[in-house]
């Protein structure tokens, strides 16, 4: 089993925006919620990839195929929020 196969959906999304670039803040907007349940999540992500920073969780993502995390999950670029685009659910 590979580290991304213990992420919960909701983990590999904010995972996939962080690689995209986008901050808590912007993830936080994106999906309603606020920072600290970003954050929250962030910490669960970094302590199952077993990785330290953003930095570490966005080389993971690129490493390991980021794209096919978007289409796994059938998300798509709903809008951009600073010209960085925001994945919403398909449908």
């Amino acid at each position: 089993m590979q580290p991304r196969d213990r992420l919960t959906p909701k983990e590999v999304q904010i995972a996939t925006m962080v690689w995209e670039g986008q901050t808590n803040r912007e993830i936080a907007n994106a999906m309603g919620t606020s920072e600290q349940v970003v954050k929250n999540y962030l910490r669960n992500t970094f302590d199952k990839i077993g990785v330290w920073s953003r930095l570490e969780l966005a080389l993971y993502v690129a490493s390991h195929g980021g794209a096919k995390w978007v289409e796994a999950l059938g998300l798509r670029h709903s809008h951009s929020i600073n010209g960085v685009p925001v994945l919403q659910p398909a449908g």
